[in-house]
């Protein structure tokens, strides 16, 4: 038996495509509402966050020892998975070694890995430390993102560092400490750095990227550790969407 409906007729089906138009536009429209009132919600908090931070902390934050331009950035790529402290160690008698770029550029190997050994990764780090040194021989350290991360050993946490310590220019640095803070504010919804750092820039004017970057690196440091966070006396824990758990967490241990 063969079935046959008859075909609806012109107006009908013009009708109906303008009702399913409309409903697919007002659904657009929420979602563009639902999306900039979202924006304007997490834009507020940061600006919270950036004005408590700022008022409590030092002005002037820095964690690397080493103030000279191409010193500074070689502590940035030593940095990687080891902390702070073991690299500012190995870099007082790693620069008594190799003074300039020129030196670095020029060393030996074996030599270099034995220096840094402490921080861990000691071969890669050894080889793009003299790699990058041999890259700059006669040259000035790159200001820009798109020629920094070209160097050996660079990637956009250490160009972050060098465009904001070195030149003042806007830049967010996301290593552990920035990404766990900024994740349990809830203001960003990612674990991928580079992610993290267009999420955050976003939200802040571009005077504000460098001073948040170090202030909420400090905070994780000091206050929201990674195992257990000091929410009690948190000065953020009012807007902190991750204070509870932890406080129930802890009341239990």
């Amino acid at each position: 038996m063969n079935l046959r409906f008859p075909a609806p007729k012109a107006g009908a089906l013009a009708t109906r495509q303008r009702s399913e138009s409309i409903g697919v536009y007002a659904l657009e429209l929420e979602s563009v509402k639902g999306y900039y009132e979202t924006m304007i919600k997490l834009k507020q908090k940061a600006e919270t966050v950036y004005s408590i931070l700022d008022e409590l902390l030092p002005p002037d934050i820095q964690f690397l020892e080493q103030r000279d331009p191409f010193r500074f950035m070689i502590s940035v790529i030593l940095s990687a998975q080891t902390t702070d402290r073991i690299v500012n160690i190995v870099t007082e008698p790693l620069f008594e070694r190799f003074p300039t770029v020129e030196a670095l550029a020029s060393a030996p190997l074996e030599e270099v890995e034995e220096i840094i050994f402490p921080t861990g990764f000691y071969r890669m780090k050894a080889k793009n430390i003299t790699s990058c040194a041999q890259a700059l021989v006669g040259k000035e350290i790159p200001s820009t993102m798109e020629e920094l991360i070209k160097l050996p050993g660079v990637g956009r946490k250490t160009a972050n560092c060098v465009i904001g310590d070195i030149y003042g220019k806007p830049a967010i640095i996301v290593d552990t400490h920035f990404g766990r803070v900024v994740r349990r504010l809830g203001l960003v919804d990612t674990k991928d750095p580079e992610k993290i750092e267009k999420q955050i820039s976003r939200l802040l004017d571009k005077e504000k990227h460098y001073r948040f970057s170090m202030t909420v690196n400090m905070f994780g440091r000091t206050v929201c550790h990674a195992k257990k966070p000091g929410c009690e006396e948190c000065p953020l824990r009012s807007i902190c969407p991750s204070s509870d758990a932890f406080l129930k967490a802890s009341s239990k241990g």
